[in-house]
């Protein structure tokens, strides 16, 4: 049980938790998620952490696509966005990288989810581990993580 799965549980939001065997060799974790579990690639969102100018946030896109640090910086209302490092990712989420949830994290970060979201019934984010996906609605994502809907992605 991840923190991720337990908020939801705890919050009454209908939800369903995937599984695939993670290969420790693989970097390309949305893909993985994608390929393993055989699901259309625009409704599995990867989960990104972002530097606004010291301020970490979270960016949930979908897996196929390309962050615009020009637009996330908007959304969060700074001047720029860079990608948060390592260290800072782990400390404040409480995920290692390639697990990291947009839900249940350690220190509850600012989140934008790519708009798109609401194009589907359900989508898939991490659950809080390699190899472990939780599908649920886009509006019951962003009520949990306390995050709002905003276009993220570069070229689209």
């Amino acid at each position: 049980m991840t923190p991720a799965i337990e908020l939801a549980r705890r919050q009454g939001v209908a939800h369903t938790v995937h599984t695939y065997d993670h290969d420790p060799d693989c970097s390309a974790y949305g893909t993985e998620a994608v390929e393993a579990l055989g699901l259309d690639e625009r409704r599995v969102f990867k989960t990104l952490v972002v530097d606004l100018g010291g301020r970490l946030a979270v960016a949930v896109l979908p897996v196929p696509h390309m962050l615009s640090m020009k637009l996330v910086a908007k959304a969060g209302g700074a001047k720029k966005a860079v990608m948060a490092e390592k260290g800072a990712v782990e400390r404040s989420t409480g995920y290692v990288l390639g697990g990291v949830s947009p839900l249940g994290q350690k220190k509850r970060l600012p989140t934008y989810i790519d708009a798109s979201a609401r194009d589907y019934p359900t989508i898939y984010v991490s659950a809080g581990r390699r190899g472990l996906e939780i599908e649920l609605a886009a509006e019951d994502l962003r009520r949990l993580t306390g995050g709002g809907f905003a276009k993220l992605c570069q070229n689209e």
